[in-house]
């Protein structure tokens, strides 16, 4: 199995987990920008009065969507594959 990365440099495989992890973090801060920006689900907006209602019902409301978990869990592996490479380097 180690026969692959016979050729490979080890500079190389540090480079190659520092800018997968640096990508992974990108797309897994820009997951949870975006859910900032996502309204809850208890609060409407009223075009015609220009006004915003909050129903607040405990059962019914949900905070977070799996876009915010996603980037969450992509933000967590970046992280360990950042931590990794800085343990090979």
């Amino acid at each position: 199995m180690l026969d692959r990365f016979a050729g490979v440099n080890m500079v190389d495989l540090v480079l190659a987990l520092e800018l997968a992890g640096n990508a992974v973090g990108a797309l897994g801060a820009a997951l949870v920008f975006f859910e900032f920006f996502q309204l809850p689900s208890y609060v409407e907006y009223s075009e015609e009065y220009n006004d915003y209602s909050v129903d607040i019902s405990p059962m019914e409301v949900t905070e977070h969507t799996w876009i915010g978990r996603i980037g969450a869990f992509l933000l967590i592996v970046a992280f360990t594959v950042q931590f990794v490479a800085s343990l090979l380097a």
